[in-house]
């Protein structure tokens, strides 16, 4: 069985439910999706690289945990849920940062951004993860703008 999302307006309201796949066909029906940003008590942010068999942006770096808010399911609750899939982790506190409309040639999202400080330890998904790693400020900055990282990252990056 598909999956099913939300559709919400530009407020967050849910206005209806689509498949993944009618949010992915380029219809550009706004849903909603969690991003983690897991910083390290060093400073270092968790990056994740996407797998090479991922439908949207595979094999870049992204955002240490990002996932869709399925149908029915609170922003919090899928918040713990992706960091608890894609890193393993339940024992952070999140802190709201911004949401805001990514829109790409696919998809239109409503993201919901979080920051946390946690420094391990990580389980990973290794069907939708290739693999993870602490990335210094520097490094992400010498790094942008060269095909490294989602377009999604770098915008949201732009922000933080």
């Amino acid at each position: 069985m598909e999956e099913m999302f939300p559709l919400v307006d530009e407020s967050g309201k849910v206005t209806g439910q689509a498949t993944r796949r009618e949010c992915h066909n380029g219809s550009k029906v706004l849903h909603p999706v969690v991003h983690l940003h897991v910083f390290n008590s060093q400073g270092d942010l968790l990056l994740q690289k996407r797998a090479a068999n991922k439908d949207i942006q595979p094999g870049k770096w992204d955002t240490s945990v990002g996932g869709h808010v399925d149908f029915g399911e609170s922003v919090e609750d899928a918040l713990y849920r992706e960091a608890k899939e894609e890193l393993g982790i339940e024992n952070f506190i999140p802190e709201f940062l911004q949401s805001y409309i990514f829109e790409s040639e696919i998809e239109k999202e409503l993201v919901y951004s979080y920051k946390t400080v946690y420094d391990g330890p990580f389980e990973f998904e290794k069907k939708e993860i290739d693999q993870i790693r602490f990335w210094s400020i520097s490094e992400i900055k010498s790094n942008q703008g060269k095909s490294v990282f989602t377009p999604n990252f770098e915008n949201e990056w732009a922000q933080l």
